[in-house]
């Protein structure tokens, strides 16, 4: 059976107005406490390896230093003052102690009243007496 052209052309266009609706991405799901950890941890390792890198770079530039102060002292060359530089800092081995969890707000008592109340919260009175201003309506 043949399809009319114009329905098979509507057709197209409809399967090509929906299929950015079905490649979409879902959201990620949510985050657990466990990868929340590991995530926290490779933080910490690229900042570790990053201070690694700072502190190699360090050395190397000591030694090109002193190796071109040996070379222009060997060739007779004036040599001016070395300036002053703080010493290449060691990061020492990767350690990683995770953060302390928080406790949810239910178990530090910030919703809890200070105190426990000592009267009902009805009185005898009137109600024109404890507010003479009656609210606007």
């Amino acid at each position: 059976m043949k399809l009319p052209l114009n329905l098979s052309c509507a057709s197209l266009l409809v399967l090509a107005l929906a299929a950015p609706v079905a490649w979409a991405k879902l959201p990620p799901p949510p985050a657990t406490p466990e990868a929340k950890a590991k995530a926290a941890e490779a933080a910490a390792k690229t900042a570790w390896s990053g201070k690694v890198d700072a502190f190699k770079l360090c050395q190397a530039q000591d030694r090109v230093a002193a190796k071109y102060r040996a070379s222009a002292t060997a060739a007779g060359k004036p040599v001016p003052a070395a300036p002053a530089t703080p010493p290449c800092a060691d990061p020492g081995p990767f350690a990683f102690t995770p953060p302390a969890e928080a406790k949810p707000i239910e178990a530090s008592g910030a919703h809890s009243p200070a105190t426990t109340a000592a009267s009902p919260p009805s009185t005898v009175q009137p109600a024109a007496t404890t507010n003479p201003t009656p609210k606007a309506q």
